[in-house]
Order: structure tokens, then sequence, then C-alpha cells
């Protein structure tokens, strides 16, 4: 959905999100078709298209409009078309041989009476113009709402889209049954003191006019692309063997994801190979039920009474179990089909037993090293005291018996090498 033009950002905003700027490619905006019939080359001007398809609100509204002079506009430029009693402002989405596939797509004759025309470029007064109506459409919004709800009216207002010169207002509201709402526009005409239309749309079309990201990562089919809106109902998950599960199965607007519908033919083709009317097998056991059937690997799966295993049947025996059953033959066995996967096996690495094998020299290297670097620091913060010099016959006096008995602490601490203890006492 992106462009090389959305990768360049200004001023904080991508160049292609319609709030800096036109789109180079117009791939941003919302239903945008591409126009492959752009480098034609033109041969007769007399029989060019002259019908130029506009988009208003970033695409969520587009009409045709005839473009009376010679003038040649450009996908992107602002243009002014003709208004209900004024004009309105709108983006060039296609112009040339393209709008001639979209007219006959929607079933619009392009010698069209009614069509309305082309007046001119939008010039700076026409633009502010649309600036200050745009501006009012979230107030008026609210005010609407607060209305109708006033009113006791059972509907909602979706959007309120006001023309470009601001004579005219037109109200999407979302109802489940019929609305008198005379009453109600002549409100809204003497309140906002515009022209009044009132129109009605679904919950997809509501979805498509407020956008949103859908549970894919992408953003939504109906703001994008999806103009036509076909019924969905649960007959279509059940056919791609997908859970009932309302919550997953519904979009943002409260109802079935359009997009059950786009692979259904496809399932709806590979189902025709399937026999028909093969829900119950009868065999020895007991009967066996349909759970589901695989159109991938042409499996139908089975489960008997006694137990809660599921069996894979191929479709041929699927056949002759059933041509078995009409005969009133029992086989004794459903003989289901061995599935082999096609994904390596991961190995499961062996148990190893690694006590022992761990060696501690690294821990005792390491408290060695901080052991030897310790010690320079505290070799001349506390070195030993010197005892003093003595002579020979006071060594021998106060050198200790080996006979004696062992020393109090009070002798150890007075001896002459002890660090704590006393200066020795010279003997008279």
């Amino acid at each position: 959905m992106s462009c090389s033009g959305c990768g360049t950002a200004t001023g904080g905003k991508p160049n292609g999100c319609k709030s800096n700027g036109g789109c180079s490619s117009g791939g941003c905006n919302r239903m945008n078709a591409h126009d492959w019939l752009r480098n034609l080359p033109i041969v007769d001007q007399d029989s060019q298209c002259r019908i130029i398809e506009v988009s208003f609100s970033q695409g969520t509204r587009k009409d045709f409009y005839r473009n009376p002079s010679l003038q040649q506009f450009e996908k992107g430029d602002l243009i002014t078309v003709e208004g209900v009693g004024g004009f309105d402002v709108g983006e060039v989405s296609l112009t040339g041989e393209i709008v001639r596939l979209q007219l006959k797509k929607r079933g619009v004759k392009e010698d069209n009476p009614e069509m309305k025309k082309v007046l001119r470029l939008a010039t700076d007064r026409d633009i502010e113009s649309l600036k200050q109506n745009k501006a009012r459409e979230a107030e008026a919004v609210i005010r609407s709402r607060a209305i109708a709800k006033q009113l006791r009216l059972d509907m909602k207002i979706s959007q309120v889209e006001i023309q470009a010169d601001g004579r005219k207002a037109t109200f999407f509201y979302i109802a489940d049954g019929r609305v008198d709402f005379r009453e109600l526009i002549k409100v809204y005409a003497s309140e906002f003191k515009v022209k009044v239309e009132m129109r009605q749309i679904g919950a997809r079309q509501e979805a498509g006019k407020v956008g949103g990201i859908g549970s894919c990562g992408r953003e939504l089919c109906c703001s994008t692309w999806l103009t036509e809106f076909k019924s969905v109902n649960t007959a279509a998950a059940r056919y791609q063997n997908l859970s009932i599960n309302q919550t997953k199965l519904s979009g943002q607007c409260g109802r079935l994801k359009c997009c059950l519908n786009y692979e259904l033919d496809t399932y709806l083709d590979a189902l025709q190979h399937f026999p028909d009317n093969c829900d119950v097998l009868q065999v020895a056991k007991g009967n066996a039920f349909l759970i589901k059937k695989d159109i991938f690997k042409n499996l139908m799966w089975y489960t008997l009474p006694d137990s809660n295993k599921q069996y894979p049947l191929s479709l041929e025996r699927v056949r002759k179990i059933k041509e078995l059953n009409k005969q009133g033959i029992r086989p004794e066995d459903l003989e289901p089909v061995e599935l082999v996967s096609s994904k390596p096996k991961e190995e499961v690495p062996e148990f190893v037993e690694l006590v022992g094998q761990i060696s501690l020299k690294s821990l005792d290297r390491a408290a060695q090293r901080k052991r030897q670097q310790q010690r320079p620091q505290q070799g001349p913060q506390q070195g030993p005291k010197q005892p003093p010099k003595q002579g020979p016959q006071q060594s021998s006096q106060q050198s200790p018996s080996r006979n004696q008995g062992p020393r109090s602490p009070r002798d150890r601490n007075n001896q002459p090498g002890n660090r704590r203890g006393n200066p020795p006492r010279k003997q008279e």
C-alpha cells in the first residue's frame, strides 16, 4: 500500500498520508485506482474523454464531473466543481481513458445531461473556505448526536460532510430500521444554517469511512479498495474448517469479516471431489463420525465413540467403506493413513555428566593474585618492630627455659618479638 514518496518525511509527517500534501503515486489515497492507461498517446483530441473522476474527503466519496473546457487537469490537482446551490472543492483522482472503464463499471453514461461540470482550478479563496468548513465537521458530529438523542431517535450519526462553500451538509447515519427524521431535519437546518441531506449507511460503510488496521496487520479492505459488500455467513467459515468463534470471525464493524469470501470459491471447487453423505461410517467398533475435511491432503478425519483419537482416511477408503455399508457389511477397521511429517526431527542433546570435569584452578589463581596484590600494600604500613640490641648476658637471662611451664598471655605480650607487647625491662 505504500510508495516511494512515503519514505521521505517532512515535519514529522510522511508525504503520502494526505496530511502533508499529495502523494506522488496516489497509493495512499482511499479507494484509489491505478491509472495504467496514463501514458497512452492521444491520437484525436475530439475523441478524448472529457469526464474527470473527483474524490472528496480523502477518497471516502467519489463522483464524475464533465470538463467543458480544454484545460488539462493532472492527478492530484484541487479543482472547484458545481455543488448544491454553490460550489465544492475536490481532488482529481482519474483522468483520460481509464475514466471510461470506471463509468462502464458503475453503470454511468458518458453523455448523461445531469452530470455536473468542472468550474476551474481551486483558488486560494476556495481552499481557505474548504479548510474553515472542514474544521466545523467534528463539532457538528457531536452536536448532531446530542440532538438525535434528545429527540429519542434510534439512530447514530456516523459522519458529517460539509460542502466547501458551507451551504450544504450531508449527515451519514446508521440505523437498524426506518427512522422518521422529518423533525430532525428541521432542527438541523436551524442549528447549522445549511441545507441538510440525510444518507443511511451500513456498519461496513462506516468502518470504511473511519478506517483502521485489521487483525492481519494491514489497512482495512473497506477503506482501501473494497467497494462492493457481499453477504457473509457462518457457512463460509464451516467450508474452510474454521472454528465458529464470533470474536475472531468479526471485523471492526461488528459483522463477519469480508475476507471470509476471498477463498471460499477455491474451497468449494476442491470439495467437489470429496464423496457426499459420508458423515457417518459403520465399522465393527461402532459408528465413525466425520470431524473435518482436508482439501490440501485429500483426507477426511473421523473419530470413534470409544476414543478421542482422530483417524485420517483417504477418499478411496471412504468410498469403499460407504459401498460396503450399503451392502450391509461392516469392515473390521478404518485403516487410517499413516501421516509422515515433512519437518526434520530435531536432535535432542544427550545428558552429559560434568561433575568432576570442571577445573577450579582458574579460581585458585585469581585468589592467589589477589593476595599478592594486598601484600605490598600492607608491608610499609604494618612492618614488625625491631627489638632493641641486647648483650649476650641479658639475652641469656631473659630467654625462658625449656623446662618451664606454659607461658601466660601476659608473658607472651611482654616478649620483645611481640608486636602488641611492651618493650622489655632492663634488669638491675
